[in-house]
């Protein structure tokens, strides 16, 4: 048997060092070849790191959030044969110097591991039987297995038996009949049927908690909670604080806010719609806005760049690598629609789908994550009135529209609804001067406003 050492590789574009996100395997497990052992991080991009030869897992080299650089241990298995490991395992030493102590048989630097140490121990034992020997050194107990990125909770009141956000079900006379008890149905265990709360449920939480507060009272409404949960930053979210930080302590942002009248745009987007939905997929908004931005780019060059803080350098780029920020459950993305300029809205609404699809499926690659030349960002439906973008850093702006609502308009001495929208966009005013970005957005509420010109060159 041998030791194989699988290091760090380097994954391309400079990169030094990567975030370990998650272990699929532990001390003791037995893998095979191309058999998945870790995620790790990049930027924003996740790689898998496969196991070149099968084996058993005798250590990791870091635990989860821990960076580790190229070139750095990942992880060591023992396996068939020589291995690549060029020092000696504990067995080879225990077996060559059986008087000495485990401690001296199997250092840790080279064996990196305690369940190899207490196998040298054993051979070492076998081989000195016929000498009295002192009792032997306490064998230390395999290492825990590493918590990963769950939360630790450290529980110290009544805890919800349900995520956050999601309400409990119960028929509206039990809801009734809870308000008037004062209990909260967050704290109840639901035994009907998708966890449905029944009044037999709401009855034995009241008896289970007779004791700490008057059951006919409102008492337990206001109940003291002391939980705590301590979540580690960690993976994306991380990468998107740095990325957040590293933005606002270096760009001086500053945030111009434009009304648009979108009521002609969304007019012309239902006939769109209706005429060629079937057969060339349904237009949303934001393909319409990404065309208005490569339009606008044309006499505004100046927006789709990037500046390089070490040399005080701004690159202009001809072609267009339109960031779309997407909310997933690990936390914000940007996929980048590349060369957007050579898009009509619906290749680039096809194309909006498939990155977004992939980013919330883990699957989009780094080349799909980075190189953003300008980002739109928006909340959607929840875009409310005014946003204050974070410029994606190296960008110089960054667009953001907001909710569209009906609002009542003088248009041509009379009140009429109109469907209004603003657009909330932020640049870099080390090179962007405000006159500038007011006439680069004015440009795009002139396209907004006046749809036929986006499919007019």
């Amino acid at each position: 048997m041998g030791i194989h050492v699988i290091k760090m590789p380097d994954l391309g574009e400079g990169i030094a060092e990567v975030e370990v996100v998650a272990w699929h395997v532990q001390p003791g497990d037995t893998v095979k070849e191309d058999q998945v052992l870790a995620d790790v991080m990049t930027d924003k991009a996740t790689v898998e790191i496969p196991s070149p030869v099968a084996g058993v897992i005798t250590s990791l080299g870091g635990a989860v959030g821990q960076s580790l650089a190229v070139g750095a241990e990942l992880i060591r298995l023992e396996v068939e044969g020589a291995g690549n490991f060029t020092g000696k395992s504990a067995a080879e030493k225990a077996r060559q110097e059986p008087v000495k102590s485990a401690a001296a048989t199997a250092p840790a630097e080279e064996v990196g591991d305690p369940q190899l140490a207490a196998v040298a121990q054993a051979e070492a034992a076998q081989g000195t039987s016929a000498r009295a020997a002192p009792s032997p050194a306490p064998v230390a107990p395999p290492p825990a297995k590493p918590a990963g990125p769950q939360t630790q909770a450290y529980q110290k009141g009544p805890v919800p038996l349900r995520a956050e956000g999601e309400k409990p079900l119960a028929a509206p006379a039990v809801r009734q009949r809870a308000w008037d008890l004062g209990v909260e149905l967050q704290f109840v265990h639901g035994s009907g049927p998708a966890g449905r709360i029944t009044h037999a449920d709401l009855d034995a939480h009241v008896a289970g908690h007779r004791g700490s507060a008057q059951a006919g009272g409102r008492d337990n409404r206001y109940a003291k909670l002391e939980g705590e949960r301590a979540t580690p930053v960690i993976g994306l979210r991380r990468k998107i604080a740095e990325k957040m930080q590293e933005a606002k302590r270096n760009i001086p942002h500053f945030t111009y806010v434009e009304e648009v009248d979108v009521t002609e745009l969304e007019a012309l987007r239902t006939q769109l719609n209706a005429r060629y939905g079937a057969e060339r997929g349904k237009l949303t908004f934001l393909p319409l806005l990404m065309r208005a931005v490569v339009l606008a780019i044309r006499q505004y060059p100046m927006m789709n760049a990037r500046y390089d803080d070490a040399n005080n350098m701004l690159t202009q780029y001809d072609g267009v690598q339109l960031g779309i920020a997407a909310q997933t459950e690990a936390g914000l993305m940007v996929p980048v629609v590349r060369h957007a300029e050579t898009l009509d809205p619906w290749a680039a609404s096809a194309e909006v789908a498939r990155l977004a699809d992939a980013a919330r499926a883990g699957r989009a690659t780094r080349e799909e994550l980075t190189g953003s030349t300008i980002t739109i960002t928006s909340l959607g439906p929840l875009g409310g009135i005014v946003t204050t973008p974070v410029l994606n850093r190296p960008e110089v702006a960054i667009i953001g529209p907001n909710r569209i609502v009906d609002r009542p308009v003088i248009k041509d001495g009379a009140m009429v609804a109109r469907k209004m929208m603003n657009l909330s966009s932020s640049f870099d005013h080390r090179v962007i001067d405000g006159q500038v970005a007011a006439k680069f957005i004015q440009t795009i509420r002139g396209y907004l406003e006046t749809p036929a010109t986006i499919f007019v060159e």
